[in-house]
């Protein structure tokens, strides 16, 4: 078998990145049960039609199918066809997929329906540094049946900040916007298209303000006057309700664009009410998928600005809704790949050792290896994560066995039984009924850059 080649965009880290990240997911699965959210995972696949409706995203999902399909006589059978309404795509995010589930079982669900979700997604993008074609999201939505009250959208990102506030990484900043003040904007100056402007204006960081101006004029039909008010718009940003008075000082007035500015005032203050300096209005944040309604957020790390979000979503009023049926709902979501992707990378997150074993049992004979068992047995009965040698070799090659490994304790049975700290060269008597190591060396230790 020829040496395999690694498939760019679907991250496969190493043991000691896998423990962080695990320890990272924890961190964030505690803390949305902690706000009472409940947990949920949906499938992979969903319907084509569906996904292809969601914004911007056609050429990103993956198309599922067999490699023969029915009634083919051999490999490469019939590719699947968008129109085909049995066509399935890998979901790109979980949003949509939670609002199929939530109308899918709407009767046994109790509203306001709070869940998290951390999954698995899959888009085809070019892969680069922290961007990845497969690739973990945390989520978490609170859906309502017919209307949702507007103080959710000020408690996502308190949950965030909870979250990601107790990881060692850098600080994140986020920001917000609502659609409301996009459109209502867009729609108060006479652009007829605000869809096609808040497209154009998400690409802003990527493209700049020259071509989103161009594209403005392109694909929304604006003139270079409104697309100089939409760009005015655009570079508003403060942390505190102030942005308000430069948007009306912009001189263009709608009833959407006023009922967006207090919406998006109370998002602020409220966060700044419990976590000052943690949020900013920015208005140049749209969001490319077309089912956001209300605020919007995206979340940037600080000193990884260059990146781009880490964490983002919004409102959304008819993602979930059939018929006379509506559910509301607002939700965010961590990309913790693409986190954690952009951290590695900088060597910004460290664990104290590769492997969870605290303590490795010496065997002094195969004949002494279900003695050593039972010791083992014995610790980790009591929490300590423990490994029996390999082998009954000499003393001085169990012992190097540890260090090779990180393994902090090598415990040797005996009369009576002892255990070394091969860092210190420290040796005790200890009994395994009772030994306890110190609290930094039970589990392995997550550290940021210094």
């Amino acid at each position: 078998m020829t040496r395999p080649t690694p498939i760019s965009g679907f991250p496969e880290w190493m043991p000691p990145q896998r423990m962080i990240e695990q320890y990272v997911l924890d961190r964030i699965r505690n803390t949305f049960e902690l706000y009472g959210f409940a947990p949920l995972e949906t499938r992979a696949v969903e319907p084509l039609d569906q996904l292809l409706r969601k914004g911007e995203t056609s050429k990103e999902v993956y198309v599922l199918r067999r490699l023969q399909e029915a009634g083919e006589g051999g490999p490469g059978g019939a590719a699947a066809d968008s129109a085909d309404s049995d066509a399935l795509g890998l979901h790109f995010d979980l949003t949509v997929p939670f609002a199929r589930f939530v109308l899918e079982n709407a009767g046994k669900l109790q509203f306001p329906f709070r869940r998290y979700q951390i999954q698995k997604v899959w888009r085809g993008e070019r892969p680069q540094e922290g961007r990845y074609r497969e690739f973990t999201q945390a989520d978490i939505d609170v859906v309502d049946r017919d209307t949702l009250p507007f103080h959710y959208e000020a408690e996502m990102p308190l949950v965030v900040a909870d979250a990601l506030g107790g990881l060692p990484i850098p600080p994140i900043r986020i920001q917000v916007n609502n659609r409301k003040v996009c459109e209502g904007f867009y729609r108060g100056v006479g652009i007829s298209d605000p869809e096609a402007a808040l497209r154009a204006v998400d690409k802003l960081d990527k493209i700049g303000p020259d071509r989103v101006a161009q594209l403005l004029m392109e694909t929304a039909g604006a003139t270079e006057a409104q697309a100089k008010a939409v760009l005015a718009l655009a570079e508003i940003s403060a942390g505190d309700a102030s942005f308000a008075d430069a948007v009306r000082a912009l001189g263009v007035e709608n009833p959407l664009l006023d009922e967006g500015l207090d919406e998006l005032v109370r998002v602020v203050e409220t966060a700044n009410e419990h976590a000052p300096g943690l949020l900013v209005a920015d208005l140049k944040i749209a969001r490319g998928l077309d089912y956001y309604t209300g605020t919007v957020y995206e979340t940037q790390m600080r000193g990884y600005e260059r990146f781009g979000s880490i964490c983002s979503g919004g409102r959304y009023d008819n993602l979930a809704s059939t018929g006379a049926e509506r559910y509301p709902g607002v939700g965010i979501s961590i990309g913790v790949t693409r986190m954690l992707g952009l951290l590695f990378g900088a060597n910004a997150l460290t664990i104290s050792r590769p492997v969870p074993t605290c303590v490795l049992v010496a065997v002094p004979t195969e004949a002494d290896r279900l003695a050593c068992d039972r010791i083992a047995r014995a610790l980790r009965q009591r929490g300590i994560a423990t490994e029996v040698a390999p082998a009954a070799v000499k003393y001085g090659k169990q012992i190097r066995y540890a260090e090779r490994r990180g393994i902090p304790y090598v415990w040797f049975p005996g009369e009576p039984d002892t255990v070394k700290d091969i860092r210190s060269g420290e040796q005790m008597e200890a009994e395994a009924s009772t030994w306890q190591p110190p609290a930094e060396d039970l589990r392995p230790v997550v550290k940021g850059a210094s």
